[in-house]
């Protein structure tokens, strides 16, 4: 049984200013955002520029960001952040919804799309085999700061750890990294394979909505549930119940996509 390394969330400070793990996570997934876009460019030349590409970055920071805190406030805590309402911009303390920030990016696409007369799912195809490793390397400062444990499990698994935060010494599913195995790295390798090949159109969004869904509701049976807006009288989690929209409106766009092109 191992005890979670109960790392200092700051990673280092610069006078009165404290930089946060947390926060070099998200800017580490926007720089491969970046790499894997020039490289995403070169495969396929004349669809997008880098300027366009850095600036399709600014609009789904802006997505990501706002969506994702959002997200957390109304989908998983609603009633803490009724009573703490200023918490709400503490973003650099952790706390924000993937399916939140999801829904920010997609609008934030849609702005950006309209602004420069691009195909909405064009844009969603490029960007996704993008997405995954910046799920990783938020789910690694999830794991840094021990939130979002996992459930209790047995102490002979050998890779069971005691997370202090949970306010117990009983051993737990790592399940930050789960999400960082699945989400993260499987799903990436998912995309960027798939992808390699000219896809109709929507194809490549609709994989990513299946497999992001499929493994979020995998790994969520190992995680500790939320609260969410309904308490924990459900039998399956708040993850997972958003992440079953994410299937079917993928198989939808993914059988749409080959049979527009059959």
């Amino acid at each position: 049984m191992l005890l979670h390394p109960q790392f200092d969330p700051v990673a280092f400070s610069l006078g009165p200013l404290s930089v946060r793990w947390y926060g070099l996570m998200y800017l580490l997934a926007f720089v491969q955002f970046i790499l894997l876009g020039r490289a995403r460019i070169k495969r396929h030349p004349g669809f997008l520029t880098v300027e366009q590409l850095d600036d399709l970055l600014f609009y789904g920071m802006l997505g990501v960001i706002l969506g994702g805190r959002l997200g957390q406030v109304l989908f998983y805590e609603p009633a803490y952040f009724l009573m703490h309402p200023l918490e709400i911009f503490a973003v650099w303390q952790g706390g924000m919804s993937f399916h939140g920030g999801f829904l920010g990016v997609l609008l934030a696409m849609l702005l950006w799309t309209r602004k420069r007369q691009f195909a909405w799912l064009d844009i969603t195809d490029f960007i996704a085999p993008l997405v995954p490793l910046g799920l990783a390397a938020g789910r690694v400062g999830n794991f840094i700061n021990g939130e979002l444990w996992g459930r209790i499990t047995e102490s002979s698994l050998p890779w069971a750890m005691v997370f202090p935060q949970a306010g117990d010494l009983l051993p737990r599913h790592p399940s930050q990294l789960y999400h960082v195995g699945l989400e993260g790295i499987a799903l990436f390798l998912i995309l960027w394979l798939y992808t390699r090949s000219v896809r109709p159109r929507g194809a490549a969004s609709g994989v990513f909505l299946i497999g992001y869904g499929a493994f979020r509701f995998i790994t969520e049976f190992f995680r500790e549930p939320d609260a969410g807006i309904f308490g924990q009288s459900y039998s399956i989690s708040m993850g997972q119940w958003l992440s079953l929209p994410m299937i079917l409106i993928g198989l939808l766009l993914l059988t749409m996509a080959y049979r527009k092109r059959a």
